[in-house]
């Protein structure tokens, strides 16, 4: 079975500019992505289903079962509409995940005017990056250069290996009909458990400034604040057991 985009709601769409951010290193996709969702208040406008789903649900506050999901959510702006794609999860293999862009690409020709697709991810390093910084890469030279600015470092060449899952593949599959998108990666810690909020922020900030978002970053602040406090006492932790320091190795540059 080839994934389904069911409709939710029946409005126009005139200009999409799609926002996507799945689960990847650090989740700073999907942090962000989350938070735009939440902010502006968007609504929920195609849900997508398909039997290339992990074979598992999760347990949610109310002690419940729920099936994984991933969705489009959107805010009407007086220009364009912006698109929103979240989701629990990433496509598993990699004909789920050529199969799954090409049926969001589908849906994005479907509608009228001009396009272009962001998509969002993390870079991952050995160390947790104090002030992490914000890489581009795009399928098309015009659209780079329409998102560069100080907050963004575009000389990605030899930093980075592959582009893994939809973040990447998203990309390369709409220059194939013409879609312009461009990939913004920030940098993020590399520890499995590790979230990568203060990455997302700074991804936020090029998002809020590009494309006049109007969000109040201010509330993810003291989420950071929590979680580098709660790392910190975890290495102290670590650091005890240790009997001798850790050899100190290169930044990973493994992306999703």
């Amino acid at each position: 079975m080839t994934w389904k985009i069911n409709k939710i709601s029946d409005i126009k769409i005139k200009n999409p500019v799609l926002i996507e951010g799945l689960p990847g290193v650090g989740n700073v996709g999907k942090i962000a992505t989350d938070f735009i969702i939440d902010n502006l208040n968007a609504k929920k406008l195609y849900e997508l289903t398909s039997y290339s789903f992990p074979h598992c649900v999760f347990v949610n506050e109310d002690n419940l079962v729920e099936l994984p999901s991933i969705e489009i959510y959107y805010k009407n702006y007086k220009d364009y509409t912006l698109l929103l794609l979240a989701g629990d999860i990433q496509p598993l293999d990699e004909t789920s995940c050529y199969e799954f862009c090409d049926s969001v690409l589908d849906m994005i020709e479907q509608h009228t005017g001009a396009k272009e697709i962001i998509t969002l991810g993390g870079i991952a390093l050995d160390k947790n990056p104090k002030k992490p910084k914000v890489y581009c890469t795009a399928n098309d030279h015009k659209i780079r250069k329409k998102y560069a600015n100080r907050l963004i470092q575009e000389n990605i060449y030899g930093m980075v290996g592959p582009i893994v899952g939809v973040s990447g593949l998203l990309v390369g599959l709409a220059g194939k009909r013409k879609i312009p998108a461009i990939s913004l990666l920030a940098e993020t810690y590399g520890h499995p458990n590790h979230l990568g909020i203060k990455s997302a922020r700074e991804i936020l900030k090029v998002l809020n400034q590009k494309l006049k978002l109007n969000l109040n970053l201010s509330n993810l602040d003291g989420e950071i604040t929590d979680i580098e406090r709660e790392e910190t006492e975890r290495q102290k932790t670590r650091m005890k057991k240790l009997k001798f320091p850790p050899m100190p190795g290169k930044d990973i540059n493994y992306i999703g």
